[in-house]
């Protein structure tokens, strides 16, 4: 049973302990700070009821119009047969007020003002004892010009002393309950609550709200005589949080009530507020729409799965949910409802929600229709050869609080719902991306809208993951002021560098070179050991540094120039090997004479012909600027051609300066390869400042960026999505600047 205390209401010893302490004289008035707006002047003297005209002081320019309450006193004097409470508007820097006179001067009444200024419950406990019986009247009155205003912590407060002397306490609020379906729930007991829509002000440590609360109500016996229980939910676009509310005020059908939490009050989570509810809600009485809502939150998420409890053939399945950072989600699995009772599904955590079953993408899961084939109770309601059971969406939550439970909501046509709790796996965006479309068939004709719908927009949401170093080990005598030293970024992949660590140490000119690798902490544990003893059989000079977290060859070879200091890095890719000797010396030579800028060698395959030898900005036949390369072309293309600026450097071989990544803003966390990745960078390196250009001279051998297993159908999937990434988001700016007219428009 819940604590039903009666309402501490203020007393009359209270009251004239109060009063006592601040004595009302005729002549004078008594003012009590409201908030930083407005003031309440109590006095004894005849001033006519309603908006007045008030004069400041001796300042007969001061006018100001104040709302005045009169009342004949409960034991009136010789001196003195009525009393008065105003509400004046003030001004922050207005210096004290000594006198005030309201009315006009030949007629008006002129007051002193008590020095000192009496606190809320002073003036309240002068109110109801100058006006005794008429104290309600008078206190009700000034609270409707009060809530008319804007409500301020502090006025919310005075109001609340005001209430509480004039025995307007109405009960209190015994349990407060959360939901995750954004509203608070209140329960108490009330005499003044009544059934319906109610405006209520929300007292509090946080700022005032003022929210509608749908109330019901239902019987009490163990309240007090004309009391009753009530339930309420404050609106869930205006809801706060549970520990921060302290009591309510709201307007009675007898006038202004204010309803006090309980010291005892319980809090309920929102797991626990569904069943709550559902345990009171037969006995409810209310409008059809309060009892609605009710019913509503008493059918919301309590932490478990209820829909393979649904009574009609609605299933639902998980196969895959990521969350990358910022709450960039991607899930894929299979809903199961032939009849078509789903209306509406929800991604949800805490109050946020994405709807999915707007913008999802559904591709055809007979495995799911084999499976409930088998099922008795489901085989009346299959129809025909209906298989697009599966589906994948993206969507973006709130990432303030991700411990929180994620689940799917599925709203039915009859207005029940029913949950899946799901847990997401925190990985990249391309981490999970590349998981993902694993698990596709690169056949399925659902192919092309899931990368355009779901899968470009996820990456395209997705934020910079930062490399972050975990360990740095030298071998030899590593002095990277000597010459510039060499960033071997290894990334996921199992390729092995121990070939490119001969071929170097096989070159006079990189034998005495620092070299940096950069891999990821996983990889770093499995091979660092035998990387060392490398280093030390060839002699070299080595830098070992270990990076959490997963990330490719970009993400490594950013976080190797973050382990230096000095001017100038030369960075290499581990799946590329240097065509002959001396070309570490060629860079070395070319960037001295271009200070500041990045210099590439190009790159081959095996078969002769160009991987990477520059890149251009040209137009296509529809007008978009893209970027030219002459990739496929024969080597020799290029091999009379001498030192040429292009639009952007290839960042798995070149020469530049150390600090160029970081002011360019680092790689994109949203490409899934290195080709487009490293374009992207190029290009915002050219955008930084520092220019690009094309060593053709030097050659440098190399494959396409491949990950284990993944077959010639999964990398041109990895491709054309990139390109789509890339070109979503550079078309308009190259535009622009291939047609500075187009700005304008």
């Amino acid at each position: 049973m819940l604590v039903t205390e009666q309402s501490p209401a203020v007393t009359s010893p209270t009251a004239g302990r109060h009063a006592a302490s601040r004595a009302m004289r005729p002549g004078r008035v008594i003012g009590c700070r409201i908030d930083e707006t407005t003031l309440l002047i109590i006095g004894l003297g005849r001033v006519t009821a309603g908006n007045a005209v008030v004069v400041i002081g001796d300042d007969h320019a001061d006018t100001r119009s104040a709302f005045v309450s009169e009342w004949r006193l409960a034991a009136p004097s010789p001196r003195a047969r009525h009393g008065f409470a105003a509400l004046l508007p003030t001004r922050d820097t207005h210096p004290a007020i000594t006198t005030i006179r309201f009315g006009e001067e030949e007629t008006g009444a002129q007051f002193i003002f008590a020095p000192r200024l009496a606190s809320a419950e002073e003036a309240a406990a002068l109110v109801l004892e100058s006006a005794g019986s008429q104290s309600a009247a008078v206190i009700d009155g000034l609270v409707d010009v009060l809530m008319a205003g804007n409500i301020t912590r502090h006025r919310l407060l005075t109001i609340t002393a005001l209430l509480q002397a004039a025995h307007a306490s109405d009960g209190f609020v015994e349990m407060i309950g959360e939901s995750h379906d954004g509203v608070t729930f209140l329960q108490g007991w009330s005499r003044g609550m009544a059934p319906g829509p109610c405006r209520v002000s929300v007292v509090g440590d946080a700022t005032p709200m003022v929210a509608e609360c749908g109330i019901a109500v239902f019987p009490r016996p163990d309240a007090p005589d004309g009391a009753s229980g009530f339930v309420g939910l404050l609106d869930a676009n205006r809801a706060t949080r549970a520990l921060d509310i302290e009591g309510l005020v709201f307007r009675a059908r007898a006038g202004w009530r204010h309803t006090a939490v309980h010291p005892k009050k319980r809090i309920a989570g929102p797991l626990e507020t569904p069943e709550h509810i559902r345990s009171i809600l037969l006995r409810t009485h209310g409008s059809p729409d309060v009892l609605l809502s009710l019913r509503a939150v008493a059918n919301s998420f309590e932490g478990k799965e209820t829909v393979s409890s649904l009574p009609y053939p609605v299933r639902m399945g998980i196969d895959n949910a990521f969350e990358a950072d910022g709450g960039n989600l991607l899930a894929s699995g299979w809903l199961y409802d032939p009849d078509s009772h789903v209306a509406m599904v929800r991604l949800r955590r805490n109050n946020a929600a994405a709807r999915l079953d707007e913008c999802w993408t559904r591709f055809d899961r007979p495995d799911v229709t084999d499976s409930f084939n088998e099922q008795q109770h489901f085989a009346p309601s299959l129809r025909g050869e209906q298989h697009t059971h599966g589906f994948i969406a993206q969507a973006q939550l709130p990432s303030d609080d991700p411990d929180a439970p994620l689940y799917f909501e599925l709203t039915l046509r009859d207005l029940r719902r029913a949950f899946l709790p799901v847990k997401p796996k925190r990985v990249s965006a391309r981490s999970a991306t590349l998981h993902q479309m694993g698990a596709i068939d690169p056949a399925n004709c659902a192919l092309p809208a899931i990368v355009d719908a779901q899968i470009v927009p996820f990456l395209r949401k997705s934020g910079r993951s930062v490399p972050v170093i975990d360990t740095i080990q030298d071998v030899g005598s590593f002095d990277e002021e000597s010459s510039p030293p060499i960033v071997i970024g290894a990334g996921e992949s199992e390729e092995d560098i121990a070939p490119l660590l001969a071929l170097l140490a096989l070159d006079p000119e990189t034998r005495c070179a620092p070299i940096v690798i950069a891999m990821p902490a996983e990889r770093f544990r499995r091979q660092t050991t035998r990387i060392r003893e490398l280093a030390r059989f060839y002699r070299l000079s080595v830098r070992l540094v270990s990076v959490k977290g997963t990330g490719d060859g970009c993400d490594m070879l950013e976080a190797g120039t973050q382990a230096l200091t000095c001017e100038t890095v030369v960075s290499l890719s581990a799946l590329l090997i240097p065509h002959g000797t001396g070309w570490y010396g060629k860079l070395v030579a070319t960037t001295a004479t271009l200070k500041g800028s990045v210099v590439s060698p190009v790159l081959a395959y095996e078969d002769h012909s160009i991987r990477w030898a520059g890149s251009w900005i040209e137009e296509d036949n529809g007008d978009q600027p893209v970027v030219g390369r002459y990739t496929g072309y024969p080597l020799k293309a290029v091999t009379d051609m001498t030192l040429t600026r292009i639009a952007a450097a290839s960042l798995e071989c070149c020469i530049m300066p150390r600090n160029a990544l970081a002011r360019a803003g680092g790689f994109s966390g949203g490409y899934l390869g290195a080709q487009e990745k490293g374009l992207d960078l190029g290009l915002r390196l050219s955008r930084s400042g520092i220019d690009s250009y094309l060593l053709p001279s030097v050659q440098m051998w190399g494959c396409d960026d491949a990950r284990d297993g993944d077959g010639p159908a999964m990398t041109a999937l990895v491709e054309e999505i990139d390109r789509k990434i890339f070109k979503s988001q550079w078309a308009p700016v190259l535009a622009v600047e291939k047609h500075p007219e187009k700005r304008s428009a």
